[in-house]
């Protein structure tokens, strides 16, 4: 980060403010320069069925902020962890529901495995970087042999700490024993009392007591603990995966703003006590709701809309839709601000990407790998993601016959209208890479350059040769 950079703000959850980013690691003393790290934590997906249209915004809205932060501080720099939840009751459901025949612990394994999967090309079709780290939180549960946290340990420590108790067959957090419970969501606990709808479960100190640990029945899934065999409660897991990955305190954290309470609240209460901090993270960061077509998505109106049934289906006005579509829309509204998600505006965005495309190749200029964003864009995207005034400016941009600022400009949100134009000799080159492992039998290293290429947009797809009878690949960029 150079001294001509714009400052980048954000406006920050728990402060109501837009304010200036400072990271922790860049500001605090003893920090070595090549120790000097941006740590920002998302909350993923819950892998029990297929991405919906509303989590789409939030991994796009924190792609590009990840790709900003690698702008402004260097790529290898920034850590970004967003987890898989692949513990749930929700997924032990689905899983029972849909392979009624299987052993449960087999028909979870199939629903998660699925799941993710199609996850994974869902986010990829869409232009998103995978983020650093990616952690399962099966994986966090038991204590670990490279000694990272873990789920029942924290529970332990929180318990040591008069901060949870045993009651009822379960491990509950005591929201009475941290005087801040609240000021995430600005919620005060006596009004979460007295305006409490339900009875208190009899083993609950208070109605706002969370689960932290619960036990499990013969047929569901379990963990030995101090507590009996049981699993986890559905917060505990990301306090704990972040800390894994980002430490005790860390820069940003982002979701829905579904999520703010009650659990990145529950998640605060839990990192903040069990780890005797004043935060757990600097910068908590919230996106919109996305509406579909002007009403509220659920299953009972019908208007509930994966974002496969966007990319892969014709469920939305009747078509198929490019990714770079879907992201482009997404981006045209404020992250903070509703959106609604319309077949007219993917329209609107797949008539933008084209006109860009045809003032790219007419102006015939390539972009350097190393080419900046155009100043005065990258201010806008620095005042809290103000993205649409950013467009506006690549618009400006083609209108004054830079196109390649323009270009270099939208690389930055990860839009490339013109991606095909110098990429057809490194595409050829990683197909006739891919191809020798497929020969020699390397599947999973394959797989990654498949993947790798569909992060990029890059759509591969194997025949064979009527000659030959040998293995061909070919490509398109999907829009």
């Amino acid at each position: 980060m150079t001294d001509e950079t714009p400052r980048l703000f954000l406006t920050n959850t728990l402060t109501r403010r837009k304010e200036a980013f400072r990271p922790l690691d860049w500001h605090g003393e003893g920090v070595a320069e090549a120790d000097r790290r941006v740590r920002m934590y998302v909350c993923g997906p819950t892998v029990y069925d297929f991405a919906h249209i509303g989590n789409a915004r939030p991994v796009i809205v924190f792609d590009v902020l990840f790709r900003l932060l690698r702008q402004l501080y260097g790529s290898e720099r920034v850590t970004y962890a967003r987890n898989i939840t692949d513990v749930d009751d929700k997924i032990n459901a689905r899983a029972a529901r849909d392979f009624p025949d299987l052993p449960l612990n087999d028909a979870i394994a199939r629903v998660t495995e699925k799941t993710a999967a199609q996850f994974h090309k869902d986010v990829a079709a869409l232009g998103c970087l995978s983020p650093t780290v990616e952690p399962r939180a099966t994986a966090f549960v038991a204590p670990r042999a490279d000694g990272l946290p873990d789920m029942i340990s924290m529970i332990r420590t929180l318990i040591e700490k008069n901060h949870a108790y045993v009651a009822g067959g379960e491990v509950l957090f005591d929201v009475a024993s941290m005087p801040a419970y609240g000021a995430l969501s600005h919620r005060r606990l006596e009004d979460q009392q007295a305006g409490a709808r339900v009875a208190v479960e009899a083993h609950k100190k208070n109605p706002a007591d969370f689960v932290l640990w619960k036990l499990s029945g013969d047929n569901e899934p379990g963990w030995d603990s101090p507590w009996g065999r049981g699993r986890p409660g559905w917060h505990i897991e990301c306090s704990v995966m972040s800390a894994a990955y980002l430490g005790q305190t860390f820069d940003i954290h982002g979701g829905g703003l579904d999520l703010i309470f009650p659990h990145h609240e529950n998640e605060i209460a839990q990192s903040c006590c069990a780890h005797g901090t004043e935060r757990m993270a600097e910068v908590w960061m919230h996106n919109g709701f996305v509406q579909v077509e002007g009403r509220k998505m659920s299953k009972s109106e019908g208007n509930f809309v994966t974002i496969a049934d966007v990319l892969e289906t014709e469920k939305v006005g009747g078509r198929r839709w490019p990714g770079e579509a879907v992201r482009l829309l997404m981006m045209k509204t404020h992250y903070r601000e509703p959106i609604d998600f319309t077949a007219a505006k993917l329209d609107e965005a797949v008539r933008e990407l084209d006109k860009w495309e045809r003032l790219a190749r007419a102006a015939g200029e390539g972009v350097p790998a190393d080419a900046a964003p155009e100043p005065e864009f990258l201010a806008a995207v620095c005042d809290d993601l103000a993205l649409s005034p950013a467009i506006a400016r690549v618009h400006a941009l083609f209108d004054e016959g830079r196109a390649a600022e323009a270009l270099a400009s939208l690389r930055l949100l990860g839009l490339d209208p013109v991606r095909e134009q110098g990429l057809s000799a490194d595409v050829a080159d990683r197909i006739s890479r891919r191809l020798d492992l497929l020969k020699a039998r390397d599947f999973a290293a394959a797989d990654a350059l498949r993947d790798e290429l569909a992060a990029e947009g890059v759509l591969l797809k194997d025949g064979k040769d009527p000659a030959t009878g040998e293995r061909v690949t070919t490509w398109e960029i999907k829009r």
